[in-house]
């Protein structure tokens, strides 16, 4: 018996690029995409549709048509909108929509406002005059929307007076009540460093541009018509001037 290599049938791998003419794509099952399309031969349970599409007569077509037409585009017939009767579909290339549509997800993400966060680390002893250093960078950085990453870093075996950094970390969340609220309290310790989160109150922008008070400018408003005000005399006011005019008289007399 002749050896026939298995080079042919119905099971030889089929090359891969793009389709063949006529062939159109299966929507295949993906439970992660609730928003699939049904497309093609899946669109079942029809007898008309609503076409649309570019290079296409829009109109209400038996959906053998509505097929017959994509196929002939080499494109895929793709349902657009299920609960309208008859449903709608249009024509068009399905994998390229896909495309489309995953970048413009992608462009959002990236353009999404990104939640930045400034850290400010405090010793157990930190002193006034660098607590309120600190302190008005933080009101700063609630301000222009950022949250505020602040702990304190405990050195060697000062860990063991850790009731200071969550005194300090207290004082420190009255100070910026009226400019962010804390995420996690009490603060938690991870390793030597005792963290407090805070985020923006809503309104801290305003109450920013409210802080900032114009500084007043003195300004001389000239009125017309206005009579100028009459040279007063020293002496109503001086009474030592006022003895010496007298005495100047006396003398004179």
């Amino acid at each position: 018996m002749a050896f026939t290599p298995h080079n042919g049938g119905p099971n030889r791998p089929k090359p891969s690029g793009a389709r063949p003419k006529g062939q159109r794509p299966t929507m295949q099952n993906n439970n992660n995409n609730k928003d699939e399309h049904r497309i093609n031969d899946r669109i079942r349970g029809v007898k008309e549709v609503r076409l649309v599409g570019d290079n296409v007569t829009m109109g209400i077509y038996p959906i053998q048509e509505a097929m017959r037409i994509a196929e002939e585009l080499e494109l895929d017939l793709v349902e657009i909108s299920a609960t309208a009767d008859p449903p709608v579909c249009k024509v068009m290339d399905y994998q390229k929509f896909c495309y489309q549509q995953k970048k413009k997800a992608k462009e959002a993400k990236a353009n999404a406002a990104k939640v930045v966060v400034k850290e400010i680390r405090f010793g157990p002893q930190t002193d006034d005059h660098d607590y309120e250093f600190k302190l008005r960078h933080a009101k700063e950085f609630l301000q222009e929307g950022s949250k505020v990453k602040a702990y304190v870093f405990f050195k060697g075996r000062s860990i063991l007076f850790k009731e200071q950094g969550e005194v300090l970390l207290a004082r420190f969340t009255q100070d910026l009540q009226d400019f962010g609220k804390p995420d996690n309290y009490p603060p938690t310790l991870e390793g030597k460093r005792m963290i407090l989160i805070f985020s923006p109150k809503s309104g801290s922008q305003k109450k920013k541009d409210q802080g900032a008070k114009p500084e007043k400018k003195q300004q001389t408003v000239e009125v017309k018509g206005a009579k100028p005000e009459p040279q007063r005399d020293v002496t109503e006011t001086n009474p030592l001037a006022a003895a010496l005019k007298e005495a100047g008289l006396k003398g004179e007399e």
